[in-house]
């Protein structure tokens, strides 16, 4: 049985890239999720600092809480505010994903969302 010699070496090869694959995909999403949280959080705070009047302290709000390169969104319909931000995940691991995190207010009285 000489020509089975290096099979045992050609199929350990396959399940350690396998296995390196395997990792890379969790980690990939496992940053995804965490980036995603961010996003939601980030969303929450600027909600509430445009619901108080301060849209400004809502754009630090976002950089400093959301994932690099977050972007914020606010949409103003009467007295209540939608915000929305968004960002790429980290690493551009997951190619075409956008992490997405929403939060809703409602104006306080005297406050503008300008």
């Amino acid at each position: 049985m000489r020509g089975d010699g290096g099979g045992v070496t050609v199929e350990t090869a396959i399940a350690v890239c396998a296995l390196l694959f395997l990792l890379v995909v969790c980690l990939a999403a496992l940053a995804a999720v965490t980036g995603s949280v961010r996003c939601t959080d980030a969303a929450r705070e600027a909600a509430r600092l445009v619901a108080r009047g301060d849209p400004a302290r809502a754009e630090q709000a976002v950089r400093a809480i959301g994932p690099s390169g977050a972007r914020l969104s606010v949409r103003v319909d009467g007295d209540e505010i939608s915000v929305e931000v968004t960002a790429s995940p980290v690493g551009g691991l997951l190619p075409g994903w956008r992490l997405r995190g929403q939060a809703h207010a409602v104006l306080e009285p005297g406050a503008t969302a300008q």
